[in-house]
């Protein structure tokens, strides 16, 4: 058992903070939401009243938070996580977030003499809440092995993809495939539609044959075939198109910066700002074969 602090409560927080804790861990929390930090404490975790409080005798600290910007200011602000420790934590960074941010805020947290990894997850709340999750750790392999224990509860498969900023690279080059991969599979099924296919059959096929991905296998856009995926639930996101957008600006960021040609990622980008300008960033991401049909 352990004490861990945890920072950010969201969909993807509050339910890996309960793995953490019916691992046998103790966890104190932050988040900016008051009824977040409530709900926390009626799970059995302590709460702190600003960021900092979250590090009083941690062995380790996550965080789970929207954007770079908001990492940045936890960790490198005034009053921030690494001018304010005393003793010496693991940080484990789960947020999305730009490579470059993730980089700066290692160099931080090394030039102060603290271990951090980056380590973004894949699975979407569902996989959040059943322990799941795909972890991409960037960090040195050192604080990979303090970390480890602590991500273990969390997922299915933790990934150490090497050096700081390298979890980042990982999620964003999984996620520009997961995009691109979505709005193909959609096309399919209305070009199915348009030309008298059962959804039924079209799955069969495609499921067993060289079109089978992730996308179709686990995550049918239609409803029927996949009896968990969001399409059977109106789309109710399990991973919003907004988070989807967001990642696949993070994927284009990275391929500017790199000097990557990424046309297919870059077009998926622009579609998915289609479907939120729309209105439908809350929708799953899957959705988008709605905003394909014209619907």
């Amino acid at each position: 058992m352990a004490n861990i602090g945890f920072i950010g409560l969201g969909n993807m927080g509050l339910p890996m903070l309960r793995n953490l804790l019916k691992a046998g861990h103790k966890v104190c929390v932050y988040d900016i939401v008051a009824s977040a930090r409530d709900a926390a404490t009626q799970d059995g975790a302590s709460s702190a009243s600003e960021p900092a409080g979250v590090l009083e005798d941690a062995d380790a600290v996550i965080t789970m938070l929207p954007a770079g910007e908001h990492v940045q200011g936890i960790y490198l602000g005034k009053d921030g996580l690494l001018s304010r420790c005393k003793t010496k934590p693991i940080f484990i960074d789960c947020s999305t977030i730009d490579v470059g941010a993730a980089r700066e805020v290692a160099r931080a947290a090394s030039d102060a003499g603290l271990d951090m990894i980056d380590a973004p997850v894949s699975g979407g709340v569902g996989g959040a809440a059943a322990g799941t999750l795909t972890i991409m750790v960037g960090g040195a392999d050192a604080a990979f092995a303090r970390a480890k224990p602590f991500l273990e509860p969390l997922s299915r498969l933790v990934v150490h993809a090497g050096g700081s900023g390298n979890g980042q690279a990982a999620k964003a080059c999984n996620n520009m495939i997961l995009g691109i991969t979505m709005i193909g599979v959609c096309e399919a099924f209305v070009l199915g539609e348009k030309l008298g296919l059962d959804h039924d059959k079209l799955f069969e096929v495609t499921a067993n044959a060289t079109g089978q991905c992730w996308t179709i296998s686990s995550y049918c856009p239609v409803p029927g075939p996949v009896p968990t995926s969001p399409a059977n639930n109106d789309y109710k996101a399990g991973f919003t198109a907004a988070m989807m957008l967001k990642d696949l600006k993070l994927a284009q960021q990275a391929a500017l910066a790199s000097g990557a040609s990424t046309p297919l990622g870059a077009e998926a980008q622009s579609i998915y700002s289609l479907f939120n300008a729309a209105g439908y960033g809350d929708m799953d991401f899957s959705g988008i074969i709605r905003f394909l049909r014209g619907n």
